[in-house]
This record gives C-alpha cells, sequence and structure tokens, in this order.
C-alpha cells in the first residue's frame, strides 16, 4: 500500500506535488491573503497603541511611531500588489519582503521600548506564516531566526543590566521551542488541510462529471426512466418517459405526485411495492394515453442501494412500450426471412431468365397479334419480376449506397400525373387528387423507380387514409422548406405516428402490419440516395388551420440540363 503525500518526509517533494493541483494552490491563496490581512491588522494595532500611549500621556518615542507607521503601510502595499506563488522556498525576495519585514519590526520594536512593551507574542505571525506558505526548511529557518533574536535580545540586556538576566534568557529558551513545535504543527496541519482540500476537489469534479454522463445517458435512453421517493414523489424523468406515459409529464414541475394522474396509479402501486417488499418488481401494465388507445407497458422497478440508514432509498422506474419492443423482435425475425428471401431471389433469377428468353424466342415464330400480346405480357412480367429480385438483393447487400450514373430523365408533372392515375385506376381508390405545380421539371430518376417509389407511397398512405375527397393528395412543388429543388408530396388524413413507429420507420423489414414486409419505405429510401433524392417524413396540414396528416416527402436531384441552365 502506498503512503499518502502529506505523510511522506521529503517536505519539497510533497509541496512540488502541491504545486502541480489548481486546489491546492487556491488554497494556500487563501491562507495568504488572510495573513495579508492578519499583518495589516497588527500593523494597524501598532499605529493606535503608539497613539493612545501618546494620548495617555506616555514618553514616546518618534522613531518607534515611524517605524509602526512604515509597517503599516508596507504590509497594505503588499496586501495590494505582491503576487505569491506558493510555497515560499528559501529566504527569496518574497520572504524579506513579508517575513523578514516583520521580524525586522517586531525585533526594532522590541529593543527600542523593550522596557515598556513585551513585543515577543507578535514573533507567532511570521513564525505561523512562514510555517503555513513555506517548505520546512523556511519554517524551521525562519523559527531559528526568531529564537536566536530573542536570546539576542536577551543577551543585550544582560550587557546593559549585568545583574540577575538568568530569567530572561531561560524566557527567550522556551518561547524558541514553543516556536519550534507551533511551526512544525502549523506546516504538517497546512499540507494536510491542502491535500483534503485536493482530495475533496477532485472528489467533486469526478462526482460533477459522473452525473453529466448519467443525465446524458439517461436522456439518451430508449427506455423511460423514473426517479421516484417512497413517498411516491417523481424527482426525475427523462424524455422517453414522457413519450411513453403521454400525459404531458415533461410539462409538470418537478417533484410531483406519480398517483396525480389517474392513468398512473398503477405505477404507484407498484413503487409503493417495491419500497413495501425492498425487492424489484415487474409488470406489464396498460397506460391509458391521452390520445389514443392505451399503451401496453413493461415496468420493471429497482432500488437504489444506500449505505447511510438516515437516508431513504429511492425507486427507479424503468418504462419500456411493449408495441416497440415487439416491433424490435418482428424486425429482427423479418432481418432473417430477409436473409432467406435473398437466397430464394437468387435462385428465382435463372428460372426467369430462362422465361424471358423463351418468351423472346417464342414471340419470333408468331404472327397472331393475340398471341405476341401476350408473350409481350410475359416478358414484360418477367423484366419487372427481375427488377424486383435485384432490389431484394440490393438489401441484402448491406444497404448499398452508391449514387447511379443514370442517362434517363423524366419530366416530373406528366410522370406522376401518369403513374397516379395508373395507380387509381389499378386500386378503384377513391378521394385521391393530383395537384401538380413543377412545370417543366426534368428530374435525375429511372421511370420505373419513379413509378415504384410513387406506387409504395400511395400503398403505404392507402392503408390508413380515409374514403372522403382529398384524404390523399399528390402534389409536386419547385420549392419546399427553402429549396429550390423540384418535390413529390403524398400526403393522407391518417392518424399521427407513434413516436416509436417514427424512428424505424424508413428500417429494412420494420413494419406496425405483421402482413407488411416492412421493405417498401426502406426501398423507396434506397431508390431516393441512389438518385440523389432525399426522402423524409413529417405530420403537417397542408393549408393553415385545415387538418393535419401525415406526408411523405421526396426532394429531386435537378437534371442536368436544369444544373448547366
Amino acid at each position: 500500500m502506498s503512503t499518502p503525500l502529506w505523510s511522506r518526509g521529503d517536505p519539497v517533494t510533497d509541496w512540488d506535488v502541491l504545486e502541480q493541483g489548481g486546489s491546492e494552490s487556491n488554497a494556500l491563496l487563501r491562507l495568504w491573503r488572510g495573513f495579508m490581512a492578519a499583518r495589516c491588522f497588527v500593523a494597524l494595532v501598532l499605529v493606535l497603541l503608539q497613539g493612545l500611549a501618546f494620548a495617555l500621556g506616555q514618553t514616546m518615542q518618534t522613531v518607534a511611531i515611524a517605524i509602526s507607521a512604515g509597517y503599516l503601510v508596507i504590509t497594505w502595499l503588499e496586501m495590494r500588489y505582491a503576487h505569491f506563488e506558493p510555497p515560499i522556498r528559501g529566504f527569496s525576495t518574497l520572504w524579506l519582503l513579508t517575513i523578514g519585514v516583520d521580524l525586522a519590526t517586531f525585533t526594532a520594536l522590541q529593543v527600542l521600548q523593550g522596557g515598556n512593551v513585551n513585543y515577543t507574542p507578535l514573533f507567532a505571525l511570521p513564525v505561523l506564516m512562514s510555517a503555513v506558505l513555506g517548505t520546512v526548511m523556511v519554517s524551521l529557518g525562519t523559527t531559528a531566526t526568531v529564537t536566536l533574536l530573542l536570546l539576542a535580545d536577551a543577551g543585550w540586556h544582560w550587557l546593559q543590566q549585568p545583574g540577575d538576566s538568568s530569567a530572561r534568557f531561560v524566557q527567550a529558551a522556551l518561547t524558541g521551542t514553543g516556536l519550534f513545535v507551533v511551526a512544525l504543527l502549523a506546516h504538517e496541519l497546512a499540507r494536510r488541510l491542502a491535500r483534503e482540500e485536493a482530495v475533496a476537489q477532485r472528489n467533486r469534479s469526478s462526482a460533477q462529471m459522473q452525473a453529466e454522463v448519467n443525465d446524458l445517458v439517461i436522456e439518451t435512453l430508449a427506455e423511460g426512466v423514473l426517479v421516484i421517493d417512497a413517498e411516491g414523489m417523481v424527482h426525475a424523468a427523462n424524455p422517453a418517459a414522457d413519450a411513453i406515459l403521454g400525459q404531458g409529464l415533461a410539462k409538470l414541475p418537478l417533484p410531483f405526485a406519480l398517483h396525480a394522474q389517474p392513468a398512473w396509479h398503477a405505477l404507484a402501486a407498484l413503487s409503493r411495492q417495491t419500497f413495501a417488499r425492498r425487492a424489484p418488481q415487474s409488470e406489464e401494465i396498460p397506460v391509458a394515453q391521452a390520445r389514443g388507445a392505451a399503451r401496453e407497458v413493461r415496468v420493471r422497478t429497482r432500488l437504489t442501494p444506500t449505505s447511510d440508514r438516515r437516508a431513504d432509498s429511492l425507486c427507479v422506474m424503468f418504462l419500456q412500450d411493449l408495441r416497440e419492443l415487439e416491433a424490435r423482435i418482428r424486425t429482427e425475425k423479418l432481418a432473417a426471412m430477409g436473409r432467406m428471401s435473398a437466397a430464394v431471389a437468387h435462385e428465382i433469377r435463372n428460372p426467369l431468365a430462362a422465361i424471358a428468353q423463351a418468351s423472346a424466342l417464342l414471340s419470333e415464330d408468331l404472327t397472331d397479334p393475340a398471341h405476341r400480346k401476350l408473350t409481350d405480357m410475359v416478358q414484360h412480367n418477367a423484366q419487372r419480376l427481375a427488377r424486383i429480385v435485384d432490389d431484394v438483393l440490393d438489401v441484402s447487400r448491406a444497404r448499398q449506397q452508391r449514387v447511379l450514373s443514370l442517362g434517363e430523365q423524366v419530366v416530373l408533372d406528366p410522370a406522376v400525373q401518369v403513374l397516379a392515375e395508373e395507380w387509381v385506376r389499378q386500386t378503384q381508390r377513391k378521394g385521391v387528387l393530383i395537384a401538380l405545380d413543377a412545370p417543366n421539371s426534368d428530374v435525375r430518376f429511372d421511370a420505373e423507380h419513379l413509378r415504384r417509389l410513387l406506387v409504395n407511397l400511395l400503398d403505404n398512405a392507402s392503408r390508413y387514409a380515409g374514403k372522403h375527397e382529398g384524404s390523399i393528395q399528390v402534389i409536386t412543388t419547385l420549392q419546399r422548406a427553402g429549396t429550390n429543388r423540384p418535390s413529390l408530396q403524398v400526403w393522407s388524413d391518417g392518424a399521427p405516428l407513434e413516436p416509436a413507429v417514427q424512428r424505424h420507420l424508413f428500417e429494412p423489414f420494420f413494419s406496425s402490419e405483421s402482413r407488411s414486409s416492412g421493405l417498401g419505405l426502406f426501398l423507396c429510401r434506397e431508390l431516393c440516395r441512389r438518385h440523389g433524392a432525399t426522402i423524409g417524413y413529417e405530420r403537417r396540414a397542408l393549408v393553415p388551420g385545415g387538418p393535419e396528416g401525415n406526408e411523405f416527402f421526396v426532394s429531386f436531384a435537378a437534371s442536368e440540363n436544369r444544373l448547366t441552365q
């Protein structure tokens, strides 16, 4: 076990270490200011004593008054302007200007007024100052100097009065011995004080850093977190808890009672049960929402450990949305199915190629227009299946994000008009409005990929939109959100998407419906990336004051012709 720094024998090493830490130096600087103020106070008292003696009619020496006044001026100037770099090493200029001045002043006053006033107690000030602010050598050297001055003063009086002066010599020796003891103890206590303050400062900084890290981790957790005391008061909650509980938790001032909301009574009961049993609890609880159906929440509780019997434990409650958890599990399962489907798609490729080739060969020998039309349909659909197989294989290739160098460009408005009307005819969907406002806008996008993009977005909107006129709207614009890029928007009046669903919208094999493969929006995003376009989602109203709806928007990259204009 290593020895603490403050108990090691080498004093220079101890103070070297102290100089390396800001908190230790700050402690010594505060002590320095305290000693500077004490010196000014002593100087002021000396001047006042001189004045009081003069007022009482005692014989005063002009030199003593001048020394006291000069000492007051010097201490005040040093308090204001002296620069201290701890610790005081050796008998340097700083030592001479502070401790040396004190010794000279008190010695001069002792010699001048030795018969009237005893200034010996004042020598404790420079001794303590050297012990606290200096090294051991400076402390012992200063104490030795004071002892020698006291002995010299006793010798001077023995020379002036050769009578029995043994008492004065004994007094000087005892005073010197006491000052040595005081110096050593003060030096050790000062070092320990500085060291403990340094440790406290480091612990405080470490605790503050840990608290900041904990706050950041809790803030970004996908799980909801509540911190509850034994009285049922919530002292902390993260944004995920607000999203899961859905009762405006973030707007409540902390702390608040968990049982304040009727929807949270089951949570409050589970918290009380945790404190009563002093053991973790776990339950699945339906939590009513301000909007929409109740949400199934998995709740787990833990008690914080405490070593202080007087301090109560806190209950930390973890909330997990079961729908999101199940969606994540389903995503993992579908991802595994996706890997399998990639293998199947790879095997389908060769038969499709054979079908396409056989159909092409067959069409060469056919003369009947009806038969040729059938072979053309076979070839067309075989090509479409081949493109779907390619897209499925692209998913298995780790979301390749290369931008295709496409020579084909499309005029946005006519292409969207044709594709949207074709989708309406095929699905017999009512209530679809088409508003095109991007005239003569050429965009870099493959026509077949644009068809698949729009069909996926319309299929997605059709699942949740109403049946009335305008429940689904297909819009093109030249400017959106301050950009000059042509855009396509598919808006529907469906219910708002939950945050848990929004976070995974464009992930592969994620779907809020068990019948969906979860590839539609992901493939839309991949198609946009390949053509330099971007896709996104937001909840908004098409016109101010109108009904809100779900909008998927695509911002296209302008065509080469548009870029060169």
